[in-house]
């Protein structure tokens, strides 16, 4: 019939054009080259906070002089050197593939100099026991050495700097929770609404290559362990329709006090910063360090070991777990974290909070669903903080054992995201439309994410 596919034709062209495959195999190496770098950041940030760890467990007052000093010295590193690594790294991939942004001026956003930088930056952050992620900036790591594809391709290939970028921003995610579905639904869902039919698959199969870079080394575990959530009932719903609302309310806030801090207000403390940034992360730096004395270092750092602790003792007598209190202060060291300046991520904090929200809940109903409520706050606040109900839905859901809790972690991270768009803008988009303004108006630093780190001189 005529407009039927020629099997032998279609054959003949994929076999025969060797330039073709070598374009192919170039996108598949640096697909590895991605999930390595992901990999060799893990285990920085792993290995610098271990350092922190240890300093804070041999002299409790430590915190007090070394987060301030080493804030304020990576903020002043940053700011002189390299401020397009500042942030978390998202808003700057989005930048880049904004189509209004020329192609010279995309290595103010996204390029393998800013990814090693962003490596050595956060993992500074880290090292000061700042309440940070690195899963965030893992997105702008991957993109840029994905970017760096783009030389080695030839000009007839067909694969675009934006498919490359979308597909390292991915692969990011991917690589970082261990979930290359959730990469896939991340590039979806946040970086790009749509893909060329003709590289579409080749882009999928990168992200997931990276991810099972990460996959290999560190074992089919999330960065935050294993979620078994018992049998679920109908006694669920009273708790997990609080945490939706509760994640709602609270990721709603933690966005508006992101673009607030990012903006810049008319009050003294803002004017402050933008005369004295470098003071201005050091205080802040205090604070936090305030906050890890208080928590007895619980509060600061990514949050995935605390959070682990709560999941193996949800339900037991003497859990560790203070309700209340640790939800409030990781809040709070998390957005001073982020107002100061030092570049981090906002992904792997949020999921903290959110455990700490379903815990918090668990033990106020005296729920015996407390692994399930947990799941569900991590879910909810992920979505309310980032409004991507679906990229935070599977990303919790490979966390989780089986398949129960599908329709539970859906509505919740639906719910939740509704309640934080009555609150909040997109922290993400309007980073980025931020950043186009601030390029369209000259601005000769790119500005980096609102919510997990600050714009040089705003």
């Amino acid at each position: 019939m005529k407009g039927e596919p020629d099997f032998l034709q279609n054959l003949r062209d994929e076999m025969g054009g060797g330039r073709q495959w070598l374009d192919r195999a170039v996108v598949i190496v640096y697909a590895v080259l991605a999930g390595l770098a992901v990999v060799a950041f893990t285990l920085l940030a792993e290995g610098a906070f271990a350092l922190y760890s240890g300093l804070r467990s041999g002299w409790w007052w430590a915190p007090l002089v070394w987060t301030p000093a080493l804030t304020a010295l990576v903020v002043w590193a940053i700011r002189r050197w390299a401020p397009g690594a500042a942030g978390s790294g998202v808003p700057q991939v989005l930048t880049a593939l904004d189509p209004a942004t020329p192609l010279r001026e995309r290595s103010r956003f996204v390029s393998l100099r800013l990814s090693l930088v962003k490596m050595v930056a956060v993992s500074g952050g880290v090292l000061a026991g700042l309440s940070i992620g690195r899963q965030g900036p893992s997105v702008q790591v991957a993109a840029g050495v994905m970017l760096h594809a783009r030389r080695w391709l030839s000009p007839n290939s067909g694969i675009t700097h934006r498919e490359l970028l979308v597909a390292g921003g991915a692969a990011g995610i991917a690589a970082a929770f261990n979930t290359p579905l959730g990469g896939i639904v991340f590039a979806i869902e946040e970086l790009s609404r749509r893909l060329q039919d003709r590289n579409s698959g080749l882009m999928l199969a990168a992200i997931v290559i990276a991810g099972l870079v990460a996959v290999s080394a560190f074992g089919n575990l999330s960065y935050f362990g294993r979620v078994r959530a018992e049998a679920l009932s109908w006694s669920l719903f009273l708790p997990g329709a609080l945490v939706a609302v509760g994640c709602g309310l609270l990721g709603g806030l933690m966005s508006r006090l992101m673009l607030a801090s990012f903006i810049g207000l008319p009050d003294r403390f803002c004017a402050y910063r933008r005369k004295r940034p470098v003071t201005f992360a050091a205080i802040c730096g205090f604070a936090v360090a305030v906050i890890a004395v208080i928590s007895d270092g619980t509060a600061v750092g990514g949050g995935h070991e605390h959070t682990k602790v709560m999941l193996e003792q949800v339900g037991t007598p003497g859990a560790s777990h203070q309700p209340l209190v640790f939800t409030g202060l990781k809040f709070v060291a998390s957005w001073l974290s982020s107002w100061a300046g030092v570049p981090g991520g906002l992904f792997g904090p949020s999921l903290s909070i959110g455990a700490g929200v379903g815990a918090d809940v668990a033990w106020l109903l005296d729920s015996p669903h407390g692994a399930a409520l947990i799941a569900l706050g991590m879910c909810g606040f992920l979505a309310a903080v980032t409004q991507t109900p679906i990229t935070a839905m599977i990303i919790v859901m490979e966390m989780t054992d089986g398949h129960s809790m599908v329709l539970s972690l859906m509505a919740c991270a639906l719910l939740a995201s509704l309640i934080s768009r009555m609150i909040s803008r997109p922290l993400y988009s309007t980073m980025s439309q931020l950043m186009m303004r601030s390029m369209r108006d000259g601005v000769t630093a790119a500005p980096p994410s609102p919510g997990e780190g600050s714009a040089p001189g705003r």
